[in-house]
């Protein structure tokens, strides 16, 4: 049977896995894990133990139009720094996770990191921006970084599209560009309708790095350095205004319980438990209950027979109506 719902494919990678997800030291964080001698990376051996014992649920949690076989190409080159130093289940549960949003962790649309002794599914800003294709409604998403020799106008009053335009100069180099200045992001509709431009300086990007990643926080405590907003600050950047122009309009319910899903992540919080939003899962649970209101209808039913009797239907009097005519 095909799993196409969010949380089939959930339920479906997660069956096997709970006592492994139930442990107490599961998510248990430790700021020397991973540090220890021989540590660093686990060995063929490891990795093949794995993916044989956890390959078919992390296959389950895809949807239909992804491959497995590419997910597993992509993911098997991961495992041997994971699991050398992130515990075996917070890979599957990583890896289950980025499945269940069907982006392939190369790097280019989501990335598994250790955050810690547990490892941690990120989408990067590619993968944002192919879960917002996803809600039916978007025709286009435009991001982009301006530079110091770029040329731009911003007018928020103006009308959409002349409050913002530019003009990037894409032939100089990275030298004569100069510095970033700040990232945009706006969506086109369809039907023609454009969002609000949202910006994002850098100063405004490094408030929100250190007001709400704990991950950074972890990484700068611990003198690793080594969270996402470390190693690519552009690619953060860039997702801060996407994230900021996905509130001002319709999102699909993935891209809702990716937002969860990361906060998950910087709350220390086991991921896959986030990964279908309440909307969805109750409205998945209506949709079984129609389904199976519908099939009750159509079992057969048992017509009552009429009542035998002997006397029949007794028929009208016409004696007064004679009466009445004869008067």
């Amino acid at each position: 049977m095909a799993l196409t719902t969010l949380k089939d494919r959930v339920k479906a990678a997660g069956s096997r896995t709970a006592s492994v997800l139930d442990d107490e030291t599961t998510h248990e964080r430790t700021a020397d894990g991973g540090d220890e001698p021989g540590r660093e990376h686990a060995d063929d051996a490891t990795v093949g133990a794995w993916l044989d014992r956890f390959d078919a649920d992390v296959t389950a949690a895809l949807p239909r139009h992804v491959d497995g076989r590419v997910f597993l190409a992509a993911l098997r080159p991961q495992l041997p720094k994971l699991l050398g130093r992130c515990t075996p289940a917070s890979v599957l549960q990583s890896a289950v996770t980025c499945a269940r949003f069907g982006l392939i962790p190369d790097g280019q649309q989501a990335v598994i990191v250790p955050d810690g002794r547990i490892a941690v599914f990120i989408a990067t800003y590619r993968g944002f921006i192919d879960l917002m294709y996803r809600s039916g409604l978007v025709r286009s998403v435009v991001a982009g970084m301006v530079y110091e020799g770029d040329e731009w106008t911003y007018e928020p009053t103006a009308p959409a599209p002349l409050d913002f335009t530019h003009r990037p100069n894409v032939l100089a180099t990275k030298e004569h560009r100069g510095r970033p200045l700040f990232a945009y992001a706006f969506v086109w509709l369809e039907g023609g309708v454009r969002s609000a431009v949202a910006i994002v300086t850098r100063e405004q990007a490094e408030e929100t790095r250190d007001e709400h990643s704990r991950a950074y926080q972890r990484a700068e405590e611990s003198g690793k350095r080594d969270s996402f907003w470390h190693l690519r600050f552009d690619d953060m950047w860039l997702k801060t205004a996407l994230r900021r122009a996905e509130r001002l309009v319709p999102t699909s319910a993935e891209l809702r319980a990716l937002v969860a899903v990361e906060q998950a992540a910087e709350d220390g919080r086991p991921q896959i438990l986030a990964s279908v939003d309440p909307e969805t899962a109750a409205l998945d649970a209506a949709a079984r209950r129609a389904a199976r209101a519908a099939e009750g209808s159509q079992e057969p039913r048992r017509v009552p027979s009429k009542p035998s009797s002997k006397r029949g239907r007794a028929k009208p009097r016409r004696r007064n109506r004679d009466k009445k005519t004869r008067r």
